[in-house]
């Protein structure tokens, strides 16, 4: 399997902040107290190992998570690059991303990290008093002005960034504020991630934090209309991106819109190995690469099952949904509502994807005219 993109947590759950809405803290209740704090060097250099070996190149692409990674020091990172370059085969390249919330990003950091070649994504949820409604640290005070600073930094030194949004109950009401704030940073890579959190395992009751569907789809629509006015060709928005595509008859790259999952599975910081990131729980251990090799776990029976399921699953209604190639049900986490006709596995937030892929559809259509009129005039 070569499509995959591991989540590694070097330092596991452990953060210098206390996002009210991170769904990955209460993961440190997975590991007892006296488990090692940080991956051990001799682990990080097995899974770099079998990284490379579950891998056909000659392209690589690292993903380092948590919690906050920076907290696992530079000196790991660091390690990280030496142990690549010792296994990595000749006239092969390699690509770090690193996912942080940017305050404890430095000079000596942003050195590194430029020196290295790492691409960086931070999480900021727009103009102060959006971003500290739900994001401070764990002393309650904003972290605002760090992850400014920390952004500033990565400008500065040139590092490819891409801003990370939560879209949640309270930004939601203001998707022009917030994109023109992006632009006002510089911003040219921009994800929007809603905020979906269940009350209960079996209810379909969400949190009070958690973004309506039709509010995500009318926050995305307004920004594609001023993306598509000003900023095509200047600023990346994931999900714009992920709808044109299908334009040009290409398979999504983001995990949430592909037809089947299983390709961004976890690994912890001692070694377990995890179906994915939204499903960090004992159903979906699947084993630990010191035990099992990396690229046996990624096509285990279980893991194969787990993403198909997303396809197999996929209720009637989706089956025959206009916009079902932008879609494709999207993230199984969030199939937990019913469709009009009462078959459970609908999507949550299926009213707001199929508002804003209806709305650009005329556009990706056009897209596709225009292309498919190029390819026969060269022909």
């Amino acid at each position: 399997m070569d499509d995959f993109q591991v989540f590694v947590k070097p330092v596991g759950a452990a953060c210098n902040l206390a996002c009210q809405y991170c769904y990955y803290l209460e993961k440190q209740l997975l590991y007892p107290e006296g488990t090692a704090s940080r991956m051990p060097d001799d682990l990080l250099e097995e899974y770099i190992i079998q990284h490379i070996n579950a891998s056909s190149g000659p392209e690589l692409f690292f993903s380092w998570h948590g919690g906050e990674p920076t907290l696992a020091g530079l000196s790991f990172f660091e390690r990280v690059v030496e142990l690549q370059r010792k296994h990595l085969p000749e006239n092969w390249s390699v690509t770090n991303g690193l996912q942080t919330n940017g305050t404890l990003l430095n000079h000596e950091w942003c050195r590194f990290l430029k020196s290295a070649h790492f691409v960086v994504g931070i999480s900021l949820d727009g103009p102060e008093k959006l971003h500290s409604t739900f994001r401070n640290r764990k002393d309650g005070h904003p972290c605002f002005d760090e992850v400014i600073r920390g952004h500033q930094l990565l400008r500065e030194y040139e590092i490819p960034c891409e801003l990370l949004c939560v879209v949640n109950s309270e930004n939601a009401l203001y998707p022009l504020e917030i994109y023109r704030f992006f632009k006002h940073l510089g911003a040219q890579f921009i994800t929007f991630l809603p905020l979906v959190e269940r009350q209960t395992s079996s209810g379909n009751e969400v949190s009070e934090r958690s973004v309506s569907a039709r509010a995500f789809g009318e926050f995305l629509c307004a920004i594609f209309d001023e993306w598509q006015t000003s900023d095509i060709g200047v600023i990346k928005i994931q999900l714009f991106e992920e709808a044109l595509r299908t334009a040009f008859g290409l398979e999504h790259t983001l995990c949430i819109f592909k037809q089947t999952c299983g390709g961004v599975p976890v690994l912890e910081r001692n070694g377990d190995f995890y179906s994915c990131d939204h499903f960090v729980n004992e159903y979906h251990l699947l084993g630990n690469i010191r035990e099992t090799p990396l690229s046996q776990l990624l096509e285990s029976p279980v893991q194969m099952v787990f993403g198909q399921a997303k396809l197999t699953c996929l209720p009637d209604y989706c089956l025959l949904c206009e916009v079902r190639e932008m879609c494709n049900g999207a993230c199984p986490k969030d199939r937990f509502t019913y469709t009009p006709d009462g078959e459970p596995g609908l999507n949550y937030l299926c009213e707001g994807y199929k508002l804003f892929f209806n709305h650009c559809k005329p556009f990706v259509e056009q897209v596709a005219e225009v292309w498919q009129r190029d390819i026969g005039d060269n022909e």
